[in-house]
């Protein structure tokens, strides 16, 4: 029974996750295609069907149609932040959870709260909200994507600088796409139903271009059909659909370590460009059978696919035509792209055809082939696979253990019939199938048939054979270690693919939760760089902006003598948010790889990693994983720095509490007291007074009274402090 996979565990505990509010975004091109208007019809439905739902908070840009909608909805009063003398409008997330209703418009997505608010950004009051069980329906568009930013930025030569994270869009229950022709748009911004005076003017000689609305809308477009497609995918996965469902043209190309394997990743991407459709490029990992060649042949192919725009997957299993069938149908890919086979003949009838098992259960899914031959030239460089470092090893043991299977049949033959001693050979061929392989088996087979030919069938000492019968206990001997050998060969391979499979997830596993237990930034990168180095066997150091250039912060191994070369790849890195260094396409001059600690918000460093050999980090698994340690400890570095950014504004905000009270306390309660005692003790000083028993007493009262008063007031300024905290 095959094991249950973890994707689709993942998508039915979110499917069936209840207590978490779902959001909705109304999604557009550019602003004025009616968004917001949209998202009001749609709450006065709702209104109307008896939905507890508030408007929390909407940009109206002072259109009048829009402002109609909002007649018999609940609005939240805003709430109004003084910044630099100016009172601003925010939304109010404190009295939205104290309210809770049922549904909560938030407009404007991707909009930046004004200091002094709880949040940076809106978008983290919205998931406060979805974490309180409060559905969300908002607002975005596609220029605020943070995956779109330079795309936008390239056609409209304006730079977005609130954007949204992928990862967050991608969380959203529903996306509903608004959207209007471009003249109608166009019409809109001259009647002023977009924007008003100067600003219509300005958008409509820069922004709001023909082409740039064209192009704005196709991205949308494109941008929504992403998106759906990942909730059918998550729909499929929920509810343990296997079928493809054909409404989306998706493509697999495979690749094995043949050289001619590359044409099928050009293939696809010239098929990829023609029909506007996604594609992937995927291996089957066999660790048994690859050798160093073969791996760095791969990974040049999967590096070459990524650059052309394919994803690319890496997968491990027991067989490649069902590891192949069952990726593909978990992707929902319509079409499988394959070489022609280039096995001999009288191979594929021993061991199988991969493209006749593919063709028998791709089922739906339809099944192409392409040439992937190459020059006779080419071929003659790359060295046949049963040449390439035979294990001499492997097969001097494989000798040893037949000939220990006939030392045993030796000492047991005299009590035995001669055909049983063949389950001591067999036993001999399947634990030389697990430990070094297939190709070994059957050479134990054939080394098994052969001695016990030789020493236990009459006459003996000679190959040659005196009853016939023998020749089917043979056949069957080679027949039944074959078997052997292919099952075992799937066992082992089983087996490695499940002790990677554990690796990575113990690794993964372990990262997570000693991320979990700080949350002081220095503490995260060090836990970090001892995960990476531990894993990964090879040197690594992290480097962290101070002054408007990075400097080393952490290292587990001598590195601080980075020359200046280092440090301006390390610098493009972190300045680009890209991996730069060695074996990447970037700067591939250098000795080590460097991956930027990407979060939310910002970039918080760089981390340096340094191959043990030109081997290490060719392959793009080795490279996603370590992408994963880096996108982890970014995230949690991000949000240990932005919790202690909270604290100190937290604590500059009582600071600035505790100024004004004792400001208010001194300018309203220290005058008159201080001005009484002032008073008295003058006219203590008059002679007339201080001969005068009597008044001297009630002046010298008096001064006491108010210096009690003055007393009293420093007792409760504490506790007026702590109470006020």
């Amino acid at each position: 029974m095959d094991r249950p996979n973890p994707d689709e565990i993942l998508a039915k505990v979110k499917a069936e996750d209840t207590h978490r509010g779902r959001l909705k975004i109304f999604f557009g091109a550019v602003a004025g295609v009616g968004k917001t208007y949209k998202m009001l019809e749609s709450a006065r439905r709702m209104k109307k069907e008896g939905v507890d739902i508030v408007v929390g908070y909407i940009e109206t840009h002072k259109r009048s149609e829009t402002e109609a909608l909002l007649d018999g909805l609940e609005i939240l009063p805003p709430k109004i932040i003084d910044y630099k003398n100016v009172n601003l409008r925010e939304f109010d997330i404190d009295a939205a959870l104290k309210r809770k209703p049922a549904v909560i418009l938030v407009d404007e997505l991707a909009h930046s709260n004004a200091p002094g608010s709880r949040h940076l950004k809106r978008l983290q009051d919205v998931e406060d909200l979805l974490d309180a069980g409060i559905d969300v329906y908002t607002t975005l568009n596609v220029q605020h994507c943070e995956s779109a930013n330079d795309i936008v930025a390239q056609v409209t030569g304006v730079t977005v600088r609130e954007t949204v994270p992928d990862t967050f869009i991608e969380k959203a229950d529903e996306i509903e796409l608004v959207d209007i022709p471009t003249e109608e748009l166009l019409k809109r911004l001259k009647d002023g139903k977009v924007y008003l005076g100067q600003q219509a003017e300005r958008a409509a000689h820069h922004f709001f271009q023909p082409g740039n609305l064209i192009a704005l809308r196709q991205l949308a477009l494109r941008y929504t059909e992403r998106s759906i497609d990942s909730k059918l995918l998550l729909y499929k996965q929920a509810h343990s659909i296997s079928k493809v469902w054909g409404v989306r043209d998706r493509f697999l190309v495979c690749v094995s370590s043949n050289p001619g394997a590359v044409r099928l990743v050009r293939a696809g991407k010239r098929i990829a460009a023609d029909l506007g459709v996604e594609w992937i490029v995927a291996h089957v990992e066999m660790p048994s059978h690859m050798s160093a060649e073969d791996r760095n042949r791969i990974s040049e192919m999967l590096r070459l696919a990524e650059s052309l725009g394919a994803q690319t997957a890496t997968l491990i299993g027991q067989e490649v035509a069902e590891t192949l069938i069952s990726y593909a149908r978990s992707k929902n890919v319509t079409k499988i792209i394959v070489g022609k086979p280039g096995k001999p003949r009288w191979q594929e009838l021993i061991f199988g055809s991969i493209i006749d098992k593919m063709a028998r259960n791709c089922g739906e899914i339809d099944l192409y082939f392409l040439s992937g031959e190459v020059s006779k030239k080419h071929l003659v460089k790359s060295k046949p696979p049963a040449a390439r470092a035979f294990p001499w090893p492997s097969f001097v043991w494989t000798i040893c253990v037949i000939a220990f299977c006939t030392f045993v049949n030796s000492l047991i033959f005299r009590f035995i019939a001669p055909v049983n001693l063949v389950m001591i050979y067999l036993l001999g061929v399947t634990w030389i199938a697990y430990r070094y392989g297939r190709r070994m088996s059957i050479i134990a087979s054939f080394l098994s048939v052969l001695f016990f030919d030789f020493f236990f069938v009459p006459p003996y000492f000679t190959v040659a054979v005196s009853d016939a019968e023998y020749f089917i206990t043979f056949i069957i001997m080679l027949a039944v270690g074959f078997a052997i050998a292919q099952l075992t060969g799937r066992l082992r391979r089983q087996t490695m693919a499940m002790r990677i499979r554990e690796d990575r997830t113990q690794a993964l596993y372990a990262l997570t939760r000693d991320l979990s237990k700080s949350s002081y930034p220095d503490e995260l990168f060090k836990i970090a760089i001892r995960h990476i180095q531990d894993f990964f066997q090879c040197q690594a150091i992290i480097l962290t902006p101070a002054a408007n250039k990075l400097e080393i912060r952490f290292e587990l191994s001598s590195k601080s003598d980075l020359n200046p070369a280092e440090y301006a790849v390390a610098q493009w890195s972190y300045e680009h948010k890209k991996i730069a260094g060695k074996n990447t396409d970037i700067l591939p001059g250098s000795t080590g790889v460097y991956l930027p600690f990407i979060g939310l918000e910002k970039t918080v460093g760089v981390v340096g990693v340094f191959p043990t050999d030109d081997t290490q980090f060719t392959g793009p698994d080795q490279f996603h994983l370590l992408e994963v340690f880096v996108g982890q400890t970014a995230l949690a570095v991000e949000g240990a720095q932005l919790a202690a950014s909270a604290l100190e504004a937290e604590s500059k905000v009582k600071n600035e509490r505790i100024r004004d009270l004792l400001l208010t306390t001194f300018s309203y309660e220290l005058p008159e007291p201080l001005k009484a005692i002032s008073h008295t003790a003058s006219e203590l000083l008059k002679p007339e007074n201080i001969n005068d028993p009597l008044k001297r007493a009630i002046l010298i009262q008096t001064m006491r009274d108010e210096v009690d008063r003055i007393n009293n007031l420093v007792t409760e300024l504490p506790k007026l402090i702590n109470w006020d905290n």
